[in-house]
């Protein structure tokens, strides 16, 4: 019996919609990146993008166990002396709640050419509504 590898013109991309409310954000990552790279799929094929289009809604609806919310540190760095910048996760749920999800998502995926193609169809909404209602994702059933 023979390996099968998904070629390029075989993959039916389909678009599914994630609603991340009252779910933990570490889980709901390991479903987002699954989804992303196609591994919920028999016809996965590590070298290729055979992965879905994937929604996020309520973005900012979404929980972290434990103390996360005070102790969970988010960084970034401006590339000059002196220039990091450390938020906590209840200032990044403030200000900008689809960064959450994002940065949980992109540390489930694999850092090179494929993994950012891949990552790029991802889309994230704080609140319930999204312009992708013509494209008729699927909602996945997610279990808390």
């Amino acid at each position: 019996m023979k390996t099968y590898l998904a070629k390029v013109g075989e993959i039916k991309r389909e678009y599914l919609l994630f609603d991340a409310s009252e779910m933990p954000v570490g889980r709901l990552a390991v479903r987002i990146a699954n989804a992303l790279r196609g591994k919920d799929k028999p016809t996965y094929t590590p070298h290729i993008d055979t992965g879905a289009f994937v929604i996020v809604i309520n973005a900012e609806k979404a929980v972290f166990t434990g103390h996360k919310e005070e102790r969970k540190i988010y960084s970034d760095y401006t590339g000059y002396s002196s220039g990091l910048k450390t938020y906590t996760a209840a200032e990044v749920r403030a200000a900008h709640p689809e960064r959450l999800i994002k940065d949980a998502v992109w540390g489930m995926m694999p850092h090179g050419r494929l993994g950012r193609a891949q990552f790029a169809k991802l889309k994230v909404y704080a609140g319930a509504e999204h312009p992708h209602t013509a494209q008729q994702p699927v909602k996945v059933n997610l279990e808390k």
